[in-house]
């Protein structure tokens, strides 16, 4: 600030640092809860202003059967959730901003499994990029579903006629062709605009189990398989690959300018040594990354393809087939040339750096003792592992999804809301230590007069 005050930097530099520090302050806000037994709520203003208010603390989840994915509307504040029962729920955030104060946020609505709706657990959700009236819906049934948040009812479907583990739409292109991992061998595109999906891009040589198009290029795709690769599609090009992402490689392909041009496409190589079920690019598209059962994250830059080199130790854990996704922080958060991650570990949350691999902090947790649900399995592994992670829009925190059943909130909590959590607290309590010294001496009086009356016997 004093810097700032003289003229020696700017004004976005202090929004950054600020923006920083509060990143390194996250931590559970169990205040927030998210309940989505009952029926969905009718939202009045008073509700807005206080929220939910529960007098009997109870174990609570979003899905009983657990929770698959959640997505996060970058323009209006809604979450929508996947459950392994085949639900999918939509949920007010503005209602719980800001609270200190025991809240249970319901659902505003809910798609039940039916005739027209998923079958099977839900796998991926997204909302559509131009229009948060929109979202994408795939599932272990084989649909990808497109959904209007106003109505919840299903306006196209599409049956790819193999399990679809993910889904993605670009947020910059027009051509609106939706990228699904399938468990056929080849990465399937969906016509939004046509209704078309049939066109597919081959290369792979087993499931396919997560797809991300770049932020920056319309048309370049990435994709991660179960035989160890990750490849990069245009699908411009005739022959779509442009190649394949090689572990060993830590030079690139820089070709006759260092950045890659007229270089010759790599086709042989791994990006790791087991089953690639995560690949995301960073927002500004310099880097990829991807996450592997080899329990390894690596990171790509996608200049020449070379692998950063980035270690993130022995503490990674990933063994459950599904997609599992980092979370990238916003650029905009932090300082030029940084860039952190959150990690979906089991029974934890981690952060790094994404670049020399430092462990930030750990984000830990109590898993729900959910019931199970008659008719519903959920996949092996531990009861409150960490499926999704979505960002908050526009603020710094994020919300996670967990096999348990659960959502949870992250919030930055400083040491003022702690003092202020505390004079709370001590308010509370000497509000209350005087009701009790109240109703004390009106017992104490009680007891006086009685004993002060005369008693005849006869």
């Amino acid at each position: 600030l004093f810097a700032r005050a003289l003229g020696n930097i700017g004004s976005g530099t202090v929004r950054r640092a600020e923006l920083s520090r509060r990143l390194h302050l996250i931590h559970r806000m169990p205040e927030i809860e998210f309940d989505g037994h009952g029926s969905p709520s009718t939202t009045t203003e008073s509700d807005r202003q206080h929220g939910y208010q529960r007098s009997i603390k109870d174990e609570i989840c979003a899905h009983r059967a657990g929770v698959n994915c959640i997505a996060v509307d970058r323009f209006e504040g809604r979450l929508i959730s996947g459950g392994a029962e085949a639900s999918v729920k939509l949920w007010d955030l503005a209602i719980a901003t800001n609270t200190k104060h025991q809240f249970t946020n319901r659902p505003t609505a809910v798609v039940k499994k039916s005739a027209t709706s998923h079958q099977y657990g839900v796998t991926h959700l997204c909302f559509y990029p131009f229009d948060p009236l929109a979202f994408i819906s795939s599932s272990y049934d084989h649909k990808l579903k497109v959904y209007s948040t106003e109505t919840m009812t299903a306006s196209a479907t599409f049956d790819l006629e193999s399990v679809i583990y993910s889904h993605s739409l670009s947020p910059i292109a027009s051509h609106l062709l939706v990228a699904c991992a399938t468990q056929h061998a080849a990465v399937r595109l969906v016509d939004l605009r046509s209704g078309s999906s049939t066109h597919s891009l081959a290369g792979h040589q087993r499931a396919v189990l997560s797809v991300a198009w770049s932020p920056h290029e319309e048309y370049i795709l990435a994709s991660g398989g179960s035989d160890g690769t990750t490849r990069l599609w245009d699908i411009r090009r005739s022959s779509n690959s442009l190649g394949v992402l090689d572990l060993e490689d830590s030079v690139g392909v820089v070709g006759e300018d260092g950045l890659g041009k007229n270089a010759r496409h790599r086709n042989h190589g791994k990006a790791h040594a087991d089953v690639v079920n995560g690949v995301v690019w960073t927002d500004d598209g310099q880097y990829l990354v991807t996450a592997s059962h080899d329990e390894r994250v690596r990171v790509w830059d996608m200049s020449t393809g070379a692998n950063a080199l980035s270690h993130f130790g022995p503490t990674i854990q990933n063994t459950h087939l599904s997609t599992l996704l980092p979370l990238l922080v916003p650029s905009n958060i932090l300082k030029p040339g940084k860039q952190a991650m959150f990690y979906p570990n089991q029974n934890e949350i981690l952060m790094f750096d994404l670049f020399d691999g430092t462990l930030l902090k750990r984000l830990r947790f109590s898993g729900v003792a959910a019931a199970p649900v008659r008719g519903y399995t959920t996949q092996g592994g531990p009861r409150n592992r960490t499926t999704s992670l979505a960002w908050k829009a526009g603020e710094v925190g994020f919300y996670s999804a967990h096999s348990d059943g659960a959502i949870r909130a992250w919030v930055p909590v400083t040491p003022e809301d702690i003092e202020a959590d505390k004079d709370i607290a001590q308010e509370a309590n000497a509000d209350e230590n005087e009701n009790r010294k109240r109703k004390r001496d009106a017992l104490e009086e009680i007891f006086r007069d009685l004993t002060r009356q005369k008693i005849t016997f006869t």
